[in-house]
């Protein structure tokens, strides 16, 4: 069965848009894990957009799951991380002007600095994600760097807008993941994933856990952080 990361970047970006503390970030990954979620994502961005150090620290004490911190490779937040040791980082790219992460880490690219890095996060016991690109070279050198996971960016197949569109990201897909288990890679996946496409996703390309996070806080509006989570692992398993 295919497991669900519930990322919760969103309820602190509300958060943070009044300047007080409500809505609290910590309070909805509690809340998700309650409604089912196997594990919790956040975000510590550079620019500290809308999850915060303080929101680390405390979810790292409180999260009953396993927590994925998603970050670039900055050292600022490299300090953080190995300072609160969550079970996971996720290492990816980051512009200070996009509205969310938009491609893959480019792991071909910055193959030096990534086996760096990784081989910091291993001694200090933190397992390794690097969020990719649906293309064999980037998975293969997230696997040369020492990464354990790697989590296929699902933006083309969300967005696309016709059949052809919607088959080929799902073919690239397929081959990168098929690529991935035969290095001995976990493959995640998340972008763009909602309550409409993934069921179609995780029944052609069997991964081993999805993370999504605007879905889920933007049906939370209307079900509660705790129902939202549980409508979208019964939509994962067919029921919904």
């Amino acid at each position: 069965m295919t497991l669900l990361g519930v990322n919760i970047d969103h309820v602190a970006t509300i958060r943070n848009a009044r300047g007080g503390r409500e809505p609290e970030p910590v309070q909805a990954a509690l809340q998700a894990e309650y409604g089912g979620a196997d594990s919790i994502v956040c975000h510590l961005r550079e620019d500290r957009r809308h999850i915060r150090d303080r929101d680390v620290r405390l979810l790292r004490e409180l999260v009953q799951t396993s927590l994925q911190l998603e970050m670039a490779l900055v050292e600022d937040v490299l300090k953080v991380a190995l300072d609160v040791k969550p079970q996971e980082v996720m290492i990816v790219p980051e512009r200070r002007l996009e509205v969310t992460t938009e491609n893959g880490f480019d792991a071909v690219k910055h193959a030096e600095s990534l086996k760096s890095h990784v081989e910091r996060f291993r001694k200090a016991g933190i397992s390794v994600s690097v969020f990719v690109d649906a293309d064999m070279k980037q998975v293969e050198a997230a696997h040369a760097s020492g990464a354990s996971t790697i989590e296929l960016h699902t933006g083309p197949y969300a967005h696309a807008r016709t059949d052809k569109e919607t088959e080929g990201a799902l073919d690239s897909l397929e081959t990168a993941a098929h690529r991935a288990w035969e290095l001995g890679l976990q493959v995640h996946a998340g972008h763009g994933l909602n309550y409409h496409n993934v069921t179609r996703l995780i029944r052609q390309i069997p991964v081993e856990k999805v993370n999504i996070g605007h879905a889920i806080v933007s049906r939370a509006v209307f079900s509660g952080i705790d129902g939202a989570v549980r409508e979208m692992k019964n939509v994962m398993v067919g029921l919904g």
